[in-house]
């Protein structure tokens, strides 16, 4: 903490005053560089920015101000017709004049800093004061209301649902105009029992710590409501019809928020051209429960613009179509066995929607291969390291410099793994424990070393284990191969329990017979080296008679990831398969008795 009061570690504060009230304004990082402005919502003040702020303060000149009548800024007097859309624009404007005179500021607002936000951006007289706005969780009063007016005016089913569904969400809204109870509230038992609420309804860090929320909270709660008294009714009454952003927009939308509904922006390209869409996993208050990511798409994005206008080229945005662009754009994904095959595929699917990646083998080569052609398909970065997965303390090591040099993975593919076939009785211990050590303990190393970073983190992610259409057919050729992939499958299933309520995702991948690198690296037991190489070059005929693409396996991972999806089988057989262990076990035992035809 800070020892001047402002509450935020290393934060500078100054005092602009403005429309008869006295803002508190606190600067962190090097004036010299690009300004970021970020902006609180309701109920909080300046605070609930402090985890974003400190990840962003070595890259710019960071700015945080308490809205008028919170935290450390006076209250109007009255607060009747105080805080109009108006008044708050002025505001801005005398922190921008303050801070950053010469230069025009990159703007990120969450709930109500956000709808201030679109108004700032909207209105004719920032023009030249704002170089490009991210938005979270809340949205333009303006374009509310003509969302609204349009669905009423030609009603179908859904979009009836549409607007039934956001008026429930927003049932607080219509609680805050109340007259006298919001403030009774605040100032009594909500007030106090807020903090401990929030935790538990949106699984924030401990109220405690990084100072948020102040002890201001009760007063800040009283006075923010006429921030919905003195605009809401107005603006959804009578929405302006010119509210086109006249800067670049990106539009960071939780999934989970409890309070907005995604429909509100399905016709923002309407509003704002030139927008950035990123979708994130997680509740209203992203900024306190994902502060790594929403601080790394503010870099990107106000980087992408500061870039264009040094240039003095048109601004420009970073990819953002598509949806697997507008979630895993800028995430840390890691793949195991990326060398080649379905490890190589799903690394690249994940650097053509923007993620940065790790590529990790056993063949430094092939993972140096898969690095630099990720960097070319998409990948903003892309490293590549050798490590053995069966080695514990390899994996362990492997973890500690990921975390240290790139940062905390979002998303673990735990896809290395190796074929061994051959029946029971030919199988040998050592052959038992070389396939165990790869396709069950590479696995389990990779979740003990990553997942745990993971939790520890606090801020969610996902962990893809790459397992078989095998893991749901007994074989009598295929035992150490089809056990150490069910043991996968369970595996995933048992930790998708336990991290659940961290926020963390766990899907068990099953492919099927897939095209790829794997029949030639795979042993058959039993079998002479000559019968061994002609069994390798008939099997391999078969899968590529076959033609299932890896790639499509890749884009698999990526819609489970998008979709949280538990167990998710691929190619047709691995559908068939799965239904048949499920339904019909007695036939699944039966098939597996009889010889296969290679």
């Amino acid at each position: 903490m800070s020892g001047d009061g402002t509450g935020i570690e290393g934060a500078r504060e100054r005092r602009v005053r403005t429309g008869g009230i006295e803002l508190s304004v606190v600067e962190l990082g090097d004036a010299g560089r690009p300004t970021v402005v970020l902006l609180h919502g309701y109920p909080d003040s300046k605070e609930i920015w402090t985890d974003v702020a400190l990840r962003l303060r070595d890259r710019f000149h960071v700015v945080l101000y308490d809205v008028r009548g919170h935290g450390r800024s006076t209250a109007p007097v009255p607060l009747r017709g105080g805080f109009t859309l108006e008044k708050l624009t002025d505001d801005f404007l005398a922190v921008v004049d303050a801070v950053s005179p010469a230069e025009p500021v990159h703007l990120v607002g969450h709930d109500w800093g956000s709808v201030q936000g679109w108004e700032f951006v909207t209105v004719p007289r920032t023009e030249g004061r704002v170089a490009s706005f991210t938005s979270l969780s809340g949205p333009s009063l303006d374009h509310f209301g003509h969302w609204i007016k349009e669905r009423a005016a030609r009603p179908t089913p859904r979009r009836l649902a549409h607007v039934l569904g956001q008026g429930a969400r927003s049932w607080y809204v219509y609680a805050l105009h109340t007259p006298g109870l919001p403030e009774a509230a605040w100032r009594g038992p909500l007030g106090r029992r807020w903090p401990a609420m929030l935790e538990r309804m949106e699984k924030l860090p401990p109220a405690v710590s990084r100072g948020y929320p102040t002890a201001s909270l009760p007063q800040d709660a009283a006075h923010g409501a006429w921030l919905y008294r003195d605009n809401v009714r107005a603006r959804l009454r009578h929405p302006r019809p010119d509210a086109y952003a006249h800067v670049p927009v990106q539009l960071i939308t939780p999934t989970g928020d409890a309070y907005l509904s995604e429909r509100l922006y399905d016709d923002l390209e309407r509003w704002a051209p030139r927008l950035v869409r990123r979708t994130i996993t997680a509740g209203h208050w992203v900024p306190r429960t994902r502060p790594d990511q929403v601080s790394a798409w503010i870099a990107e994005f106000v980087t992408a613009q500061e870039a264009a206008r040094q240039e003095g080229a048109p601004a420009r945005t970073p990819a953002g179509g598509g949806p697997y662009a507008q979630r895993f754009g800028g995430r840390l994904v890691l793949v195991t066995g990326a060398a080649g095959g379905i490890g190589r595929a799903t690394a690249f699917a994940f650097a053509e929607a923007g993620a940065r990646i790790v590529a990790v083998d056993r063949d430094a080569e092939g993972a140096a291969r898969t690095a630099e052609l990720a960097r070319l398909t998409g990948a903003p970065e892309a490293w590549a390291e050798t490590c053995d997965v069966s080695d514990e303390g390899a994996m362990e090591k492997l973890a500690a410099k990921v975390a240290a040099e790139y940062g905390v993975v979002d998303v673990l593919v735990n896809n290395a793994g190796i074929g061994l076939g051959g029946t029971f009785m030919e199988t040998s211990a050592e052959d038992w424990r070389r396939v165990l050590d790869v396709n069950l303990w590479g696995v389990i190393h990779g979740c003990r070393a990553f997942g745990r970073q993971m939790a520890e983190r606090g801020q969610g992610g996902h962990i893809v284990n790459t397992a078989s259409a095998a893991a749901f057919q007994p074989s009598k050729t295929l035992p150490a191969y089809s056990t150490s992939k069910a043991a996968v499958l369970m595996l995933s299933e048992c930790l998708r329990a336990e991290l659940a309520g961290q926020g963390i995702g766990v899907s068990a991948i099953c492919p099927g017979i897939v095209d790829t690198g794997i029949v030639a690296a795979t042993r058959f037991a039993g079998l002479t080296e000559e019968e061994q190489r002609l069994r390798r070059e008939k099997v391999g005929r078969a899968y590529t008679r076959r033609g299932y693409p890896p790639e499509k396996v890749a884009q698999a991972v990526l819609r489970a990831v998008l979709r949280d999806r538990a167990v998710v089988p691929v190619a047709p057989e691995a559908h068939a398969l799965r239904i048949v262990s499920r339904f019909a076990p007695r036939l699944g035992r039966a098939i597996a008795r009889i010889d296969p035809p290679l």
